[in-house]
């Protein structure tokens, strides 16, 4: 009450941690269910005999939409509020989480996307681990059997052996394993440099939203250039402008879907952020197969 006189402020509902958390939760499960439609269609459309193959284009587009998205926040919500935050953490934090994106990709080419799922669903256990190895965070104990929990519910729900394939699918851990872990191990570390920011210079959501996405379009506006992949994906809309409409609201989701991570990694940080992430996959894939034994 002391601290309510003092500010001269009534509390308001925002104030409340636990709406604050389920606006956080809902924004972030809403806009990536939305997302992963809009993704589908665009990868997995009806080109006559093309393909949609431009997908680091795809993010690179995503990732300027975010930081104008962003940016419009900053200038309506926080005017000139100044960011503190060091330019070479945003960069390492940028690079980090495009090297787990690129290497869980990527490990796809080796396992199936049953192992990939599994292994990306155990996100949260070096976000864990390397904060408190890094940055000698402490966490409560039943924090740990939260994570603990949700990560074992979540395998058990996706694995399902299969014995008839069981002799053909059967191999030694391989390379695909190993990007998957670089993956876990680089989120992990995008988890630790977000918990400094928030820590050390108490960096607000929009100009962490910001900056990170302009370094990662910044990278992959090199890569697509370097790779001549964005005049292929250009001569690709001439062909097929309906593709347009998609990618625009498949950017602007994004842009949402992220506003809510980080402001979820702001108040609540990136262990939350990761459980939340890992929780909302899990609906999204029980919600497809509902809708699968439905339709």
């Amino acid at each position: 009450m002391a601290a309510e006189k003092g500010t001269g402020r009534p509390p308001s509902l925002w104030d409340n941690m636990r709406v604050r958390f389920a606006v956080c939760f809902l924004g972030v499960f809403v806009c990536y269910f939305y997302y992963g439609i809009l993704q589908e269609t665009i990868t997995r459309g009806d080109y006559g005999q093309e393909k949609f193959r431009f997908a680091r284009t795809l993010v690179f587009i995503q990732c300027v939409i975010n930081v104008m998205f962003a940016k419009i926040l900053i200038q309506f919500f926080e005017g000139s509020k100044p960011d503190h935050t060091k330019s070479w953490l945003y960069g390492l934090c940028s690079l980090s989480y495009l090297g787990a994106m690129v290497s869980s990709n990527s490990a796809l080419q080796y396992v199936n996307y049953p192992t990939q799922v599994l292994g990306k669903s155990c996100k949260p256990i070096p976000v864990m681990l390397l904060g408190v190895t890094i940055l000698r965070k402490k966490y409560p104990l039943a924090k740990y059997l939260c994570v603990l929990l949700i990560v074992s519910g979540i395998v058990l729900f996706l694995y399902k052996p299969n014995k008839v394939s069981a002799v053909a699918d059967d191999h030694a851990f391989g390379f695909g394993e190993i990007l998957l872990l670089v993956s876990l191990t680089l989120d992990g570390l995008t988890g630790v440099a977000q918990d400094h920011m928030r820590a050390r210079f108490q960096t607000g959501a929009n100009h962490m939203m910001l900056n990170i996405n302009m370094w990662s379009s910044l990278v992959l506006g090199l890569a697509v250039l370097w790779t001549g992949e964005v005049w292929d994906f250009l001569s690709f809309t001439e062909r097929h402008p309906s593709i347009l409409y998609n990618i625009l609201l498949f950017g602007l989701t994004s842009a949402l879907g992220q506003t809510f991570i980080f402001m979820t990694v702001v108040y609540f940080g990136p262990l939350t952020c990761s459980i939340v992430t890992t929780t909302r996959k899990f609906f999204t894939i029980l919600g497809s197969v509902i809708c699968l034994e439905t339709s």
